[in-house]
């Protein structure tokens, strides 16, 4: 219990050092909502192209290609609002087990 009471005491006493501390101003990362896929096969309505491979851990393994996924390189359906905000018609690489 003493142990505990001297280490929050020194958090304390490390907070004048702290308050010296000057914190640089954070860069804004614009996104902006424009189709990724300009040309290719523009008359699907969603591209996904699927690979089939015999060394595979996983049965189906879904690439990102739209870039917005939060699981990056995996794919988590980001492409879905990406499409409907910009009319785009990107999908996922599909990695397919034989």
């Amino acid at each position: 219990m003493a142990s505990a009471i001297s280490m929050i005491q020194a958090g304390f006493s490390c907070g004048d050092a702290l308050s010296s501390f000057t914190a640089r101003p954070r860069r804004m990362v614009v996104v902006r909502a424009e189709a990724i896929n300009p040309d290719i096969k523009k008359d699907e309505a969603k591209v996904v192209d699927s690979v089939v491979f015999t060394e595979l851990s996983k049965p189906l393994t879904a690439y990102c290609r739209c870039w917005r996924s939060g699981t990056f390189p995996l794919c988590d359906g980001s492409h879905v609002k990406h499409n409907k905000a910009t009319g785009d018609n990107v999908g996922p690489l599909l990695l397919k087990k034989q």
